[in-house]
């Protein structure tokens, strides 16, 4: 798509301003996404899911009014996405925006929606760096905080991993949730040999990857975007590595485990649940209406472009919504909704009470490797139960046998 005024469906524009615009008049809803460029493979089926949302909010003789998209392509440049998100809320008149689809894109549009006083709901940036950094801010997504001290967690306490080497970009993205992965990793009584971080835009990690095994770490913790992860996993299988890769939710991109291969087997990740083979309501409605509309399992990111979107959706059902100001109280208020990708409460500082969990890559998908640890648990203690019970009934015939010999 080019940076033109699009939508998605040919829904009349209102003609004044949101501002005292009558309740049956549409309400225009900006998107700004990275449809193009090295940050598509997120923005796209971001796009798709908003798209599938808005068609059936529309198609609802129930919704009170209509909504007209007005969607932009940032081509993955943070800076022209600020500027979009600027056009959108003024020259199309946007009561709030999805954008922000990356940490780089949110964080030049925080001073946008401070100036305009008009909600950002992004679909996908994590960054600790925007908790509570701006009252018109919110996300569907957690902030990395979670995740960075889900794997930290899990890898020192399930897989007793003591030393470790974080390879990360020099990004606010791999910054964020870098530390925070050494913090948790480091209470409890783990060693992080070494922080190897390289410039965005880097292409050739090999002197990078050399320097992160050189220490002899029994796992490598990879923070970067999807195809910069493979390229480092792929290097460092190279090296024959026979320790862990671990790395984020941003490496779950579409089409990027094929394109890594068999490297990516085993390759240990955090992400939110989303189940696309799950029987709640919420989720088949949406998976099956995306499986129909573009014949493809809608991805993690897909599911978040659409719970954005339906959100937007649950406070204009819901509110007396004639302004901005309206829509921000309304979604403050937010109360009991659950998306495709599971609740949406929003705290104070915008973020939502997520939980994600740690997925293996096997067969090219992601498995649950979290209930693979716990169902191994399991089947120690029911072996450990049964050991002890067969002690007990040995002692006890031993016993039984003693005072019958007496």
């Amino acid at each position: 798509m080019s940076g033109k005024r699009q939508t998605f469906l040919p829904i009349l524009a209102c003609a004044a301003a949101l501002a005292g615009c009558p309740a049956d008049r549409p309400v225009t809803v900006g998107v700004v996404a990275p449809l193009s460029g090295q940050w598509e493979l997120y923005g796209r089926p971001i796009a798709n899911g908003i798209e599938l949302a808005h068609e059936q909010l529309s198609a609802d003789p129930s919704f009170p009014r209509p909504i007209e998209l007005a969607v932009r392509d940032s081509q993955s440049d943070p800076k022209k996405s600020a500027a979009l998100l600027r056009q959108v809320y003024e020259d199309d008149g946007a009561m709030v925006a999805i954008a922000g689809v990356t940490t780089p894109e949110a964080l030049e549009m925080i001073p946008v929606i401070d100036d305009e006083e008009k909600v950002l709901i992004s679909p996908s940036a994590t960054s600790p760096r925007l908790t509570g950094i701006s009252q018109y801010f919110f996300r569907v997504l957690p902030s990395d905080f979670r995740e960075g001290a889900k794997m930290g967690n899990f890898v020192a306490q399930e897989l007793d991993i003591k030393r470790v080497v974080i390879l990360a970009a020099e990004s606010p993205y791999a910054k964020g949730i870098q530390d925070v992965f050494k913090s948790e990793f480091e209470r409890y009584g783990g060693e992080v040999l070494a922080v190897i971080e390289y410039p965005t835009g880097t292409t050739d990690f090999s002197q990078y990857v050399r320097e992160a095994l050189s220490h002899a770490p029994q796992a490598v913790y990879v923070a970067d975007y999807a195809f910069e992860i493979g390229s480092i996993i792929n290097l460092v299988k190279r090296q024959d590595f026979r320790g862990r890769i671990l790395t984020t939710s941003a490496f779950a991109a579409p089409g990027v485990f094929d394109q890594v291969g068999e490297a990516a087997e085993g390759v240990l990740l955090t992400q939110v649940v989303f189940n696309p083979d799950s029987d709640e309501p919420a989720v088949r409605r949406f998976v099956d209406a995306y499986q129909a509309k573009y014949s493809s399992k809608p991805n993690f990111y897909a599911a978040h472009g659409y719970d954005a979107m339906m959100v937007i959706g649950a406070v204009l059902r819901d509110g007396d919504i004639h302004s901005a100001r309206d829509f921000y109280k309304e979604l403050r208020n937010l109360r009991d909704f659950v998306g495709a990708a599971g609740p949406v409460q929003f705290d104070e500082k915008g973020d939502v009470g997520k939980f994600p969990r740690v997925y293996a890559i096997q067969d090219g998908e992601l498995a649950d490797f979290e209930t693979v640890i716990e169902q191994r648990k399991r089947e120690i203690q029911e072996r450990l139960d049964e050991l002890r019970r067969r002690e007990r009934e040995a002692a006890r015939r031993a016993a039984e046998g003693g005072e019958g010999a007496n």
